[in-house]
């Protein structure tokens, strides 16, 4: 059964390499069944860890190489495990920890995760925190989040920075880890439609 989801993992994976928006969004939305609301772009490269786990608004940017964490941890009880039931769980998760609304601005290399582990457990288990990013965000280049994070509407993050913290809406946080620098306009109401043609 690990072999069939790191298999789907990897073909998400070479999806990114397909130099076709229309082609790639179809495969994203009804093969790895990601939730992509309508006139997003996912640019070239992006990269999935459980892409079901992943749902985006309309009218949202995600810039080339990004990654997207789609996890979320699992308990079985004794008796209940089936393969049937545990791959469904991939195709067809209870949750998804990583929402991403509308008109959000994601540049590329962006690195954004929903799990990590605990380096204080005895046994290094992993813990997990939903990420939600709010409608109006912009997220700079080469930022990471980190799982638990909730990024409010309208706020900004600096490129380059690493968020451990929740940004409160409309604000510009950066640094590492990232700290609130100043308020942003609130009197938002744009539309994001853009994308390149090979990417």
């Amino acid at each position: 059964m690990r072999f069939i989801i790191d298999l789907w993992v990897y073909l998400a994976t070479l999806t990114g390499l397909i130099p076709s928006h229309t082609v790639r969004l179809f495969l994203y939305r009804h093969v790895f069944r990601i939730k992509i609301g309508r006139d997003s772009s996912v640019h070239w490269l992006a990269r999935f860890n459980l892409p079901s786990g992943v749902e985006i608004g309309h009218h949202t940017i995600i810039g080339n190489d990004a990654f997207l964490d789609g996890r979320f941890y699992r308990t079985w009880r004794k008796g209940s495990w089936k393969p049937w039931g545990y791959l469904m769980g991939f195709l067809n998760p209870e949750k998804r920890p990583l929402r991403i609304g509308n008109n959000v601005s994601i540049a590329g290399e962006v690195r954004i995760y929903t799990m990590q582990h605990d380096i204080d457990d005895p046994d290094f288990r992993e813990s997990e925190g939903e990420v939600v990013i709010g409608d109006y965000a912009v997220i700079g280049t080469r930022v990471t989040i980190l799982p638990g994070v909730h990024v409010g509407k309208g706020a900004v993050v600096a490129s380059g920075a690493v968020v451990t913290h929740d940004a409160a809406p409309f604000t510009l946080v950066g640094g590492v880890p990232a700290a609130y620098i100043r308020d942003r306009a609130k009197n938002l109401r744009y539309t994001l439609k853009f994308r390149r043609m090979f990417q």
